[in-house]
């Protein structure tokens, strides 16, 4: 299984780990080549090609998408290039792997859902957190009705690197390249762990804050960090996004993603309360998993830790013997074997741009909710 990638840095490193040892720990049904990656800079996409195990480069995604020794194309690129890329490859007969969110808005990814299945090619986006063991444990658990019916669903994804007013003007906070801020970026993979667990959102009211209208024009940048030169240009995206939520099961939810939480790095978590049980999880400690159950003896009762590491748990006979953990890493591995699997040997697969183009219609119904400053159904979006 050849695959061309298109994107080097941060996603381009995560993407490129995982192809790399994906063979090592799973047994695949296809070998997967690293075959070419390709950016802009020649320099930079030569040296990454060299130190991440890539067999060639192109500075020109148009010539990798059409390269006959290609058989899928990953895309990592920025936002704004997502769908000139995918419906490309498309055209080509790859099958396409994109990062989240899938497109700059809702139109754009319906066109390129529409293009993967009218040609006949697997798809898929990148939420790699659904295919963390934890995350799969919790998607058991409710699966199999112990934590009963489900009331409450609370999300927050937690970071503090833009408090700093000095931190550069990077692309992720221009609307033209990005699409969004803290939403598109962090409230997408709590959209996705939420249908994933426990269901389809009904309707939405957000709201949003950009708290540093101006940031330095970036002499340099490398994934969340970089320097600024004197001259300042406009943050075009929100710094902050929260959402309350109906579910189509009777949930109600709760959403607040944003880059100004001081002090939190990587903040991602859900907490599922239901009629039966409650449970927990937080990125930061991906290989724990807090369980409560209402039917435990009350002498025992309480929130107890589960650490996924057993074999028992999905992925994690795949790695080390029980109690060594995995990290953030891994989730890509994972959804890179599932994909390639889904390929080769026709296993089923999600989350595909089907899923990607539902994600983006609760996206952009809370847009629609600040706009109006009331509740927005999905479907009108």
């Amino acid at each position: 299984m050849n695959v061309g990638m298109v994107g080097y840095k941060f996603m381009g490193k995560a993407h490129s780990h995982a192809y790399k040892d994906v063979g090592m720990f799973f047994d695949m049904d296809a070998d997967v080549v690293m075959k070419a990656i390709c950016g802009r800079d020649e320099q930079g996409v030569k040296e990454a090609a060299d130190k991440f195990g890539w067999e060639g480069y192109e500075t020109d995604w148009r010539k990798l998408v059409e390269r006959d020794d290609i058989d899928f194309i990953d895309i990592n690129a920025p936002s704004d290039a997502h769908k000139e890329i995918a419906l490309a490859a498309i055209a080509n007969g790859k099958h396409v792997f994109c990062e989240k969110p899938l497109a700059l808005n809702l139109a754009d990814g319906r066109e390129m859902l529409e293009a993967a299945e009218k040609a006949g090619v697997k798809h898929a986006v990148c939420f790699n957190y659904r295919f963390l063991p934890a995350v799969q444990l919790a998607k058991k658990l409710i699966d199999e009705g112990k934590l009963g019916d489900i009331h409450h669903y609370r999300a927050t994804y937690l970071q503090d690197w833009l408090v700093d007013p000095n931190a550069p003007l990077a692309w992720r906070l221009k609307k033209e390249v990005a699409g969004s801020g803290a939403h598109g970026d962090l409230n997408a993979h709590c959209i996705d762990l939420a249908r994933f667990l426990i269901g389809e959102f009904d309707r939405v009211i957000g709201h949003n804050r950009t708290f540093v209208k101006e940031r330095p024009i970036p002499a340099s940048t490398s994934g969340l960090s970089g320097t600024g030169t004197s001259e300042k240009g406009e943050v075009t995206v929100d710094d902050a996004t929260g959402f309350l939520a109906d579910f189509k099961n009777g949930a109600m939810g709760s959403f607040i993603a944003t880059r100004f939480a001081t002090g939190r790095k990587n903040g991602n978590t859900f907490e599922i309360h239901g009629s039966k049980g409650t449970i927990r999880w937080d990125l930061e400690r991906l290989n724990e998993l807090e369980v409560y159950f209402r039917d435990d003896e009350p002498n025992e009762a309480g929130f107890r830790r589960i650490l996924v590491t057993e074999s028992t748990h999905k992925y994690a006979g795949n790695w080390w013997p029980t109690g060594h953990i995995i990290g953030y890493e891994h989730g890509f591995v994972h959804i890179v074997y599932e994909f390639v699997q889904h390929i080769a040997a026709g296993t089923p697969f999600a989350p595909t741009f089907l899923d990607g183009v539902r994600c983006q219609e609760v996206l952009e119904a809370v847009d629609l909710s600040i706009e109006r400053g009331t509740w927005v159904n999905i479907s009108e979006v």
